[in-house]
Formats: C-alpha cells, structure tokens, sequence
C-alpha cells in the first residue's frame, strides 16, 4: 500500500528555504542591509510632495519649493482625473512641464466612493480602493486614456485588475509606452511577493504602507529594483506616523526611495475641488516646509545621499503639445 503518512518536518524543505529558492528572503531583514540599487540617474532619493489636487495647489508648492531651496521632484494627486476640468488639465500640465517635475494623476473611481455598503461594514475598509464592477474599470481606463491625451505620462492605481489592464493597454498602444503606473499607498503591498507581483504586472513605482518597518522595507527592496514610495509623515487617514527622523536610514536601506511628506493633523480633503482650494493650498505649502524639515535632518545626519535633479531619467515629466503658457 502507498504511504499516505505526512513527511516528517525534517525530511522536507522548510518554508524560509523555500522562499529564498523564489527568490524572495525568508525573512524580514532585520541587518538593515544598505541598498546598492538606484535611480536612471544613479541617485538614491527624491522628494514627493502628495495631495497637490489642482493647478493652484502646484503653483504654491513650486513657489514654496523656491523659497525653501527645496528640490521637489514628483507631486501627485488624490481626488482623481475625472474631477479636473480638461481647462484644469491642461494648466496643471503646464505647470509641471515648464518646471521639469513628475505629475502623477490618480485614476478613479473606486468602491469607497459610490454606493457599497461593504466599504462601510467592520471589515470592508480594505475594499474601498478597489475597482467595484465592470463599469467602474472602464471608468478608470476611461481616466487613464484621458490623462494621456492632456499630457499627464503618470497615473496612480489601487487595483491589480486595473493594473494589468493599465500594462495591456501600454503594450497595446492605447496609452503612451512612456506612461507609468504609480501604485498607490491605498493598495497595500506589505511584503516582498506582493512587491514582486504588482513589478511583474507592469508597476512603474511601489507606494509602501507607511508604518512598515525598516527591516520590512528591507526585505521588499530585496525582492524588487523597482522605485519605493513612502510617507516618512502620513496623514491621519493612514495613522498619522511623523518618522522624518528615519530618512537617512530610509534612504540608505530604500534607495531608490521616493520620500514623501504628507500632513498629520490635517483634513481629508477628498475629493477637492473650489469650495476646499485655500485649505488644499494652505496644506501643499506645509507639506513643502516638511520636506525642507526632512532635508535640514538629512543634512544633519552625516550621511551623504545622491539626490537626483529635475527632470531626470525616470520622472514622468508630462509633455506638452504647444507653447507652455506664460
């Protein structure tokens, strides 16, 4: 008679050997390892100012950027390219185009904003970035097809469905072969196979949740090259974390990292619109004050990072057809 009796543990391969046999670490790297991958341009680091919702809100952020002597090399947005008006497009692109900076555009909807209930039970809330239906994905496509068009060249994505779709349309000409998809912080990717899932599907950048430790990040680096985004300051709706001490080792066990600054203490402004425009700008200014907070530390710190330069290899600077306006 066949045995049908379990190998013993020990005759069989363990589950940490395994995970390294795939290529990703069998654990949490807690040696803090320092990266020795980077940016196109061979730097370490840049800077993401986040929730910049409209062309206001950019011009307040380049101008404090100005004044603070702050390199900032990508911005993106939250409340989604379906609530800009294509006059609002086309500012927002020039804005960014004339200042050789990253614009990074969010494509919606998603289940949190319509009519599910199940974002609203105990245990949906994870359910609320997600692509709800079919008609909901061909409205984020929609958004996507509409951000090229203006220019846009990076969009944020909270789906995996919407990400493969995203990479066959890419693949298939529908969309700019230059055009990246930024995932968002909304679509966890806690773990290096998760990491190394959304790379294969065609991820452009990897938005880290930010209360993940440094051995955490670690092991993620590791299993991807791909750039890491993370909120060094998260706003309330993602905890709240104020860890602007941790950017060198950040820098140093991340790289290539983009560091973002968000706000603690401060409203959720999505979706943001007129009625909400001096609060939004307000907050793009503070956001801006943060990162030179988080410069001024890195500074500090003794240890020497390479900062990429505007416009760099890599950045999804938008492309403008026609003159920049003045």
């Amino acid at each position: 008679m066949e045995d049908r009796l379990p190998r013993r543990s020990s005759d069989r391969m363990s589950i940490r050997d395994g995970l390294e046999r795939m290529g990703l670490p069998a654990g949490d790297l807690h040696e803090l390892p320092t990266s020795e991958k980077r940016f196109p341009d061979g730097a370490h680091y840049r800077f993401e100012i986040p929730s910049t919702e409209g062309p206001r809100c950019l011009e307040a952020v380049l101008e404090e950027a100005d004044r603070l002597d702050v390199v900032v090399h990508r911005v993106s947005q939250g409340s989604g390219v379906f609530m800009l008006t294509d006059a609002e497009l086309d500012e927002f692109v020039a804005l960014a185009a004339a200042a050789n900076v990253e614009l990074s555009l969010f494509a919606r909807p998603n289940a949190g904003w319509d009519a599910s209930a199940t974002t609203w039970a105990p245990a949906g809330g994870a359910f609320a970035a997600s692509v709800r239906g079919q008609d909901q994905l061909a409205a984020v496509l929609e958004d996507v097809v509409r951000a090229a068009e203006h220019g846009v060249r990076s969009v944020l994505l909270a789906d995996v469905g919407a990400l493969d779709a995203f990479s066959r349309l890419r693949a298939g000409g529908v969309v700019p072969a230059d055009m990246q998809a930024k995932m968002s912080v909304m679509l966890p990717t806690a773990n290096a196979g998760t990491a190394r899932v959304l790379a294969e599907l065609g991820a452009s950048t990897l938005n880290l949740p930010p209360d993940l430790s440094l051995a955490q990040i670690a092991a993620i680096r590791a299993a991807v090259d791909l750039p890491i985004d993370f909120y060094v300051e998260a706003p309330d709706t993602l905890g709240g974390f104020v860890r602007l001490h941790e950017i060198p080792e950040l820098i140093r066990v991340a790289a290539p990292v983009y560091v973002k600054f968000g706000l603690r203490n401060a409203p959720d402004i999505y979706p943001s619109g007129t009625h909400l425009e001096q609060t939004a700008v307000a907050l793009s200014r503070e956001r801006v004050r943060r990162a030179r907070l988080g410069l001024e530390l890195l500074e500090r710190s003794g240890y020497e990072a390479r900062r990429s330069e505007l416009g760099a290899g890599g950045l999804a600077v938008p492309a403008v057809a026609g003159p920049v306006p003045a």
